[in-house]
């Protein structure tokens, strides 16, 4: 069975990095397939792919990760820019984040209308697609 979860950014909004990574890792070794609101930081993520490794054995093959972020417009008006930049500035992180065993999901492809996630099966490979 797939099973996908839902993080909202209020979850983890106020946990610290090592606890947040934490949680994540934890999830995914669930066989749980993350859809997480938001993004990660830089650093975070790295922090989350560093983490995984160390933690890699025969029962544990690692992650897939993505992060899809909204598209930018042509013309943006000023005061949609200006509120971005202000969101950005309270922590806010545009985006969604999908992270999985790499057990379960062989890859993810992204293009402008559309998620793919192509998971593996006993009977090969399966795809599955997230519209936007």
């Amino acid at each position: 069975m797939l099973t996908l979860q839902y993080i909202p950014n209020n979850e983890i909004e106020n946990l610290n990095s090592e606890n947040k990574i934490r949680k994540l890792l934890s999830l995914v070794k669930e066989d749980k397939i993350l859809l997480i609101e938001g993004r990660l930081t830089s650093s975070e993520e790295a922090r989350l792919i560093e983490s995984t490794m160390e933690q890699i054995s025969k029962s544990f093959k690692g992650i897939e990760i993505c992060t899809v972020y909204p598209q930018k417009k042509r013309e943006v008006q000023f005061f949609d820019k200006l509120r971005k930049e202000v969101l950005n500035i309270l922590g806010y992180r545009q985006g969604i984040t999908i992270i999985g065993p790499a057990t379960i999901i062989k890859d993810i492809k992204r293009d402008p209308t559309k998620i793919e996630l192509l998971t593996r099966n006993n009977k090969g490979t399966r795809r599955n697609v997230i519209k936007k």
